[in-house]
């Protein structure tokens, strides 16, 4: 294999990387954002001042401001602040799961279809099926027939999204096959298996990576739109989506209780495509010319 490692293109330098994103403002504004909701998320329990389920009707439509409540109430007397904080958990915890489950599914598809012709066009074929409906509509179907939970939301997410994370891996695949490194690596008896895992998917993983940095944040505003629709997250589990169906109705009395979550779901999907966009820039070969 030393020709084949000869000829091989240099893999992304971690620091390299790093470096760039670090020296993007936008990128590190970003990553703050990514920082204090995963901070918020995973340290709910200790962070967040009162119990996100308990009700308090003689509170009820608090403004924000009052006292013990930050952000004000719902229209059970329910902490906005605190539900808030748990709602970033349950859409952390799908938008991970679903990207993980296409990641498991689409990577490995993604490597066949692009470098076995023989099974190309059946793998092409059926993601066009899946890819001839709508993201979300796919979702609230797959989340409908399997029934309303946190992890069916994941897994129809994920399910969802495969075929992007597919077409990504297969071109990419594609792409590296035709290079000299991995003919020399076949030249040399190299088997279809090593080929795979030593060449293409790791000269491969900075397209993953990208790809599954961007599918997080569609995956929240999956969760979202199923929690609102009622197929996600169940009540009195707190979801940003369950916070914004219960909130439409009072929307002109306790305007608070919808922007609130509202806010949070934009503040973190933009945050994650802001990193995205960096780390695909970062990642990009061509700009250590520039």
């Amino acid at each position: 294999m030393a020709v084949a490692e000869a000829i091989a293109p240099p893999r992304s330098n971690s620091r390299r990387v790093v470096r760039r994103v670090f020296r993007n403002p936008l990128a590190l504004t970003g990553l703050a954002v990514l920082a204090i909701g995963v901070v918020l998320a995973v340290f709910a329990n200790v962070l967040a001042p009162h119990d996100p389920t308990q009700t308090h009707l003689s509170n009820a439509f608090a403004p924000p401001g009052t006292a013990g409540y930050l952000l004000g109430t719902d229209d059970l007397g329910r902490d906005v602040l605190s539900r808030i904080m748990f709602g970033l958990r349950a859409s952390l915890h799908v938008g991970i799961l679903a990207v993980a489950f296409s990641l498991v599914i689409g990577v490995p598809l993604g490597l066949i279809a692009g470098y076995f012709r023989a099974v190309d066009a059946l793998i092409s074929r059926l993601t066009d099926l899946v890819l001839a409906f709508p993201f979300l509509i796919l979702a609230v179907g797959l989340a409908a027939i399997r029934g309303a939970s946190l992890g069916n939301a994941a897994i129809a997410i994920g399910i969802a999204q495969i075929p992007g994370m597919i077409r990504i891996v297969r071109s990419d695949t594609l792409r590296l096959k035709s290079l000299d490194f991995v003919a020399a690596a076949i030249v040399e008896g190299a088997s279809d298996a090593w080929v795979l895992g030593r060449h293409i998917l790791p000269n491969a993983g900075s397209a993953v990576i990208v790809q599954a940095t961007v599918g997080i944040p569609a995956a929240i505003l999956g969760e979202a739109v199923l929690s609102f629709l009622g197929l996600g997250i169940q009540p009195p589990a707190p979801s940003l989506g369950t916070m914004l169906a219960d909130a439409q109705q009072f929307a002109s009395r306790a305007p608070w209780a919808a922007v609130m979550p509202g806010v949070a779901i934009m503040l973190l999907t933009l945050a994650f495509n802001i990193v995205g966009d960096s780390l695909r820039d970062a990642l990009d070969p061509k700009a250590s010319r520039r």
